[in-house]
């Protein structure tokens, strides 16, 4: 009897080995590659690629993992150190920064290291930010095939350098610039160098090198000029610059500045992702906040061309238009999206447009040659300041269409907590401060703001599928607070460190900044859940396609239980010709694949440390595999796992 049971158990194991699924054969088809940033200079963040659709897609393994060895030890560095590269791709190459700025050659198809360049950034300086989300590649038409530095990456580096070197061996190219770099810095009057750095990749229109800077403007009134400055690619000559704030007096944007506040004033800066239109010779720039963040006394007015997206002439420099999503920010809700640029067919006419996400979970549509709306914007009245010496814009700008895409503002009887014990400490915390929605100016007794500062959207921007017309964008929903404090009493107030952990000294102006995120005394936001979310626009049907929880609790709680409800997030989506978006993001460590039309989470990949990154999508040489690679370094302002891997996905061989 019993030898007759183990005859039963094997069979039935046989049976259900022979039942389980195993992969399809590859499809295979064309190379793709990913040579920009965004995979092109538009920024759409789309592969063709097909062969990884939602049928296959679960078969998705780790093909190859690289560490970068770009890790810091001490504790003060390591809070401003941050691996959320994207490569490109180049043939059968990737090149890539780590976060000191090193340029990191890879064979595509294997992960193995072909070279390294160092520019030596001296960490010691202290930057506040420590961290390089990608390269640049130029091919210079002029040179000979055989000739040194005839395709060249170039890196923006935390020090402020623009250094170039040839991309089939990592030297440095010594004709450009002073011995292969450019000191971007030296044209910017500096107090500190470590107010100052770089960590988005430069834009190249033609031969024409377009790039911005990272400055923490909450220090002080006068931190360093935003100046955008454009090189010449071969040789590192300075071509032209452009200042966001209007220092001349004949600027006509001067006459959105009363006084002498935009002589004031720093920052405006561009620290996000540029678009390029080569065709029309065009760059597209996503401007930040005048300093400081919080309090504008001194800075009254709209503040054109602050917290706007601008085009500018790629050769010269000329403003061409300017679009300002926010007047006068007192949020910090600078333009962190990359301009996305497409076609969109409206009524019959295919028009050249741009899709600009924001902080606050607006999407602007602009005219890509004059800057118009192409849905309409409303200016709709919102909240006024009660602080002396502030002033606040009477109205705000609002698209029409889509819907916010977050929550705006939060009341007493809206806070969220896991038992009725917290949540009503939440309530409490609300009763007691300014919360009347979005862009509640900062107050003495504390404001909320919400859309909080990291979004809304942010760095991670927005990825266009042409064949279907769907924008993905994900979302971050979490309420921060900012109370002004008079300067003479900041150093007697006791502040709550269940609503501020954080100080922005504001020097120059009348008062300080408490700032922190609306938590419950159990650590737990006071925001209702999904915290993050990944959303589809449908701009045929006009129409929010759908929307989708981003992110667990799994690396999040001290039980490592997965409550689906979203969270925090950094970094953008991929979306490819095959049906999928591709994102890591959340503050889980997995990669994930959702279904372009439906919106359902199909499959999630482990990975060793926080994907606060955006993946590419590539496929070297015809009949190869459609690779999906993402940076899993984590994030250092978000306390996700930290870690030094480059990781691969590919269906089996």
């Amino acid at each position: 009897m019993l030898r007759i049971s183990v005859v039963i158990a094997v069979w039935f194991l046989l049976l259900g080995l022979a039942c389980q699924e195993s992969p399809p054969e590859r499809a295979g088809g064309p190379a793709s590659h990913w040579p920009v940033y965004a995979s092109n200079p538009a920024g759409t963040r789309y592969s063709p690629l097909d062969e990884i659709t939602p049928d296959n897609v679960r078969f998705l393994e780790i093909a190859w993992e690289y560490h970068t060895g770009d890790v810091v030890d001490d504790a003060v560095r390591q809070r401003n150190h941050s691996f959320q590269a994207t490569p490109i791709q180049i043939d059968d190459a990737l090149y890539f920064c780590t976060p000191r700025s090193r340029i990191v050659s890879l064979d595509a198809e294997t992960g193995r290291e072909l070279w390294v360049h160092d520019p030596q950034v001296d960490v010691s300086i202290g930057h506040y930010n420590l961290n390089c989300r990608g390269v640049a590649f130029w091919e210079d038409a002029r040179a000979t095939e055989d000739s040194a530095c005839r395709r060249r990456i170039y890196v923006a580096t935390a020090d402020a350098r623009l250094v170039s070197v040839d991309a089939d061996t990592g030297r440095r190219c010594q004709a450009f610039g002073q011995g292969g770099a450019v000191e971007f810095f030296r044209a910017i009057p500096l107090q500190e160098r470590r107010e100052f750095g770089i960590s988005s990749p430069p834009i190249i229109v033609n031969d024409v090198i377009v790039l911005g800077s990272s400055i923490s403007e909450g220090r002080r009134i006068d931190m360093p000029s935003g100046k955008v400055q454009a090189f010449h690619a071969r040789t590192g000559e300075p071509l032209w610059s452009w200042d966001p704030i209007p220092r001349d007096p004949n600027d006509p944007a001067r006459a959105s500045w009363e006084g002498d506040g935009a002589d004031l004033t720093g920052a405006a800066n561009v620290w996000s992702l540029g678009s390029a239109d080569p065709e029309r010779d065009l760059v597209f720039l996503p401007t930040s906040s005048p300093s400081p963040d919080f309090y504008g006394g001194m800075r009254r007015g709209e503040n054109r061309w602050a917290d706007s997206v601008v085009a500018l002439r790629a050769s010269t420099g000329e403003f061409v238009w300017g679009f300002q999503t926010v007047h006068h920010n007192l949020w910090d809700y600078d333009l962190a999206s990359q301009p996305v640029l497409f076609d969109w067919e409206i009524e019959g006419k295919t028009l050249p447009a741009i899709a600009q996400a924001t902080k606050m979970g607006h999407v602007f549509f602009l005219h890509r040659e004059t800057g118009e709306p192409l849905v309409p914007v409303e200016e709709r009245p919102v909240p006024q300041t009660d602080v002396p010496g502030e002033w606040t814009s009477p109205t705000q700008p609002f698209p029409s269409w889509p819907p916010p895409l977050v929550r705006h503002g939060l009341k007493p009887e809206d806070a969220w907590g896991l038992t009725p014990w917290d949540r009503a400490k939440c309530a409490k915390q609300l009763a007691g401060m300014r919360s009347e929605g979005i862009f509640t100016p900062p107050s003495f007794q504390g404001s909320v703001i919400l859309p909080g500062t990291a979004g809304g959207s942010n760095w991670g921007s927005v990825a266009f599928d042409p064949e279907r017309q769907l924008l993905f964008l994900n979302t971050s929903n979490i309420a921060n607070t900012v109370q002004l404090v008079p300067r003479e009493d900041s150093g007697a107030v006791v502040r709550d460190r269940s609503q501020y952990s954080s100080r922005f000294e504001q020097a120059g102006t009348p008062y300080v900044a408490n700032f922190g995120v609306l938590m419950s005394p159990l650590g737990i936001p006071c925001t209702p859940p999904p915290w993050g979310e990944l959303h589809a626009i449908d701009l045929s049907a006009r129409e929010l396609r759908w929307s989708s929880v981003l992110g667990t609790t799994r690396d999040l709680a001290p039980l490592p239980i997965p409550l689906a409800w979203g969270t925090p997030n950094m970094g953008g989506p991929l979306a490819t010709a095959g049906g999928l978006v591709f994102i890591g993001a959340a503050l889980d460590d997995y990669l994930r694949a959702y279904d372009s039309l439906s919106g359902k989470e199909i499959w999630k990949g482990r990975l060793p440390a926080g994907g606060q990154a955006t993946p590419l999508s590539y496929r070297v040489r015809d009949d190869g595999r459609q690779f999906v690679v993402i940076a899993a370094g984590g994030h250092n302002q978000m306390r996700s796992k930290r870690g030094d891997s480059l990781v691969a996905f590919a269906l089996p061989k």
